[in-house]
């Protein structure tokens, strides 16, 4: 492990850590993409998360207990990938984080799954300000639209642009993110000098489990018990790349029948706040 990354890591703990007594991965937070709510962060949004989300905890489902704090990201990053667009036609960016988390009994086995690509799915929790309307706008955190999200209008899909961020709270391990591409992306293995991609560098037999269970996940969430039936026979046989198309199906189909997963915590106060759960 580079000497940078545990300075860095370090800098949170009231000892001096070894390489040994840390597990590092890194997560996409989240992207400028359109969501599954029809919302998206601007990218302004984007640079405003990246400072505010160092040195915050992770958890999991949102619960803020402090036993369930398990994690703390010590660096952030944001990448652009002009070889990607995002489904309104603007280059494909996205919030990186490095996280690091002390390697105890206890949580010895939430470190295998994030490894084994169990754990991945991630989302977060922080303030806007502003939510304005993609089609006209306005800002509905002050006022109100006749648009409404994930309608057409013209050739553009109505969504709700999040912008000037106050404050980043947290983020989650959770079953269902907003966020289609938010989650576990690499780990760091304290065996090998080298970061590696905890999908792709996975055995191939272990990269088709991981699809297979989201399918299946996918499927109960979009149809219930008859629509996980239904894949079970359709994926049989299947190899990755058919795989990664069912799967990408499987999100892209009746998103808008998904409950909202950012939402209003405090209507009352000075700024909204939302949680990507």
């Amino acid at each position: 492990m580079d000497k940078s990354i545990l300075d860095k890591i370090n800098k949170y703990s009231q000892t001096e850590l070894t390489e040994n007594q840390v597990f590092v991965f890194n997560v996409i937070l989240c992207d400028n993409d359109i969501d599954r709510d029809f919302e998206r962060f601007s990218d302004d949004a984007l640079e405003q998360l990246k400072s505010l989300f160092i040195g915050k905890t992770g958890i999991s489902d949102h619960n803020p207990k402090s036993s369930l704090q398990n994690a703390r990201i010590f660096d952030t990053e944001i990448i652009s990938d002009s070889s990607k667009k995002t489904s309104d036609g603007r280059d494909y960016k996205y919030l990186k984080a490095s996280v690091y988390m002390i390697r105890t009994d206890s949580n010895k086995d939430l470190i295998s799954e994030i490894e084994g690509g169990i754990k991945k799915e991630v989302s977060i929790s922080c303030s806007a300000s502003s939510r304005k309307c993609s089609v006209c706008n306005c800002n509905k955190n002050t006022s109100s639209c006749v648009h409404s999200k994930g309608k057409k209008y013209g050739s553009q899909i109505c969504h709700t642009v999040l912008s000037d961020i106050t404050d980043a709270y947290e983020w989650s391990f959770v079953a269902v993110p907003a966020q289609k591409n938010a989650g576990v992306t690499k780990y760091f293995s304290s065996d090998n000098a080298n970061i590696k991609n905890s999908v792709a560098d996975s055995f191939l037999k272990d990269a088709e489990k991981e699809l297979h269970k989201d399918i299946i996940r996918l499927a109960f969430i979009k149809g219930g018990e008859p629509c996980v039936k239904a894949m079970r026979l359709v994926s049989f046989g299947m190899d990755i790349k058919q795989l990664l198309e069912l799967k990408k199906s499987l999100d892209d189909y009746g998103s808008e029948n998904i409950s909202s997963q950012l939402f209003r915590k405090d209507t009352s106060s000075e700024y909204s706040e939302f949680s990507t759960k």
